[in-house]
């Protein structure tokens, strides 16, 4: 059960990231996932659910792909490839990335997608100040910069860099550039 229910999400974040939220269709996530739409509503009540779904699903995958960041035991390094991570070239990131900017701006007009978008972003932010306060800790880090301004900076960072880099409006490799340099500045020399 819990195997189709991945094939229906994995499906459902390729349609997002080809044809936006707005062209998700139940029928369509149906043909893409390879099963029937009942059982779609069988696992997610409505197309609110499986958005909903979604988010989180894209959530898990960014954390299976980021966790590399931590073979590193320096929270400065840490907290870099944390970020750079999200913005890379493969295909799994790219399609996340897509899917969730679409995600993002339909919240605008989603009542649905702004609480668990506000908590998920809260969340990743609040991880990147867990990673800046273990870099102070450690001596890495300028300590009189705020660890939760500065992780929620940071992740809006990645945010709008994915969304050029995406776009074509500048290079992936523009956008790893500034992001590092927006952590040296940030934090200061080591």
């Amino acid at each position: 059960m819990a195997e189709r229910r991945t094939q229906i999400m994995e499906a459902a974040v390729r349609v997002i990231a080809q044809d936006g939220v707005r062209g998700l269709r139940v029928e369509k996530l149906a043909a893409e996932a390879g099963v029937s739409t009942a059982l779609i509503y069988y696992h997610f009540q409505d197309r609110a659910g499986v958005l909903r779904s979604a988010l989180d699903h894209i959530n898990d995958r960014a954390q299976r792909y980021s966790d590399e960041a931590f073979e590193s035991s320096d929270p400065r390094t840490q907290l870099e490839q944390m970020l750079l991570l999200e913005i890379q070239g493969t295909p799994e990131v790219r399609e996340n990335s897509i899917a969730w900017g679409e995600l993002r701006a339909s919240a605008v007009f989603s009542d649905d997608l702004r609480e668990p978008l506000r908590t998920t972003t809260e969340a990743w932010a609040n991880d990147a100040a867990t990673l800046i306060r273990h870099a102070q800790a450690a001596g890495q880090a300028n300590p009189t910069v705020d660890p939760a301004d500065a992780g929620e900076r940071f992740t809006a960072l990645v945010e709008g860099l994915s969304e050029r880099w995406l776009s074509g409006s500048m290079t992936l490799e523009r956008a790893r550039e500034l992001l590092a340099g927006a952590v040296a500045v940030e934090l200061g020399p080591v």
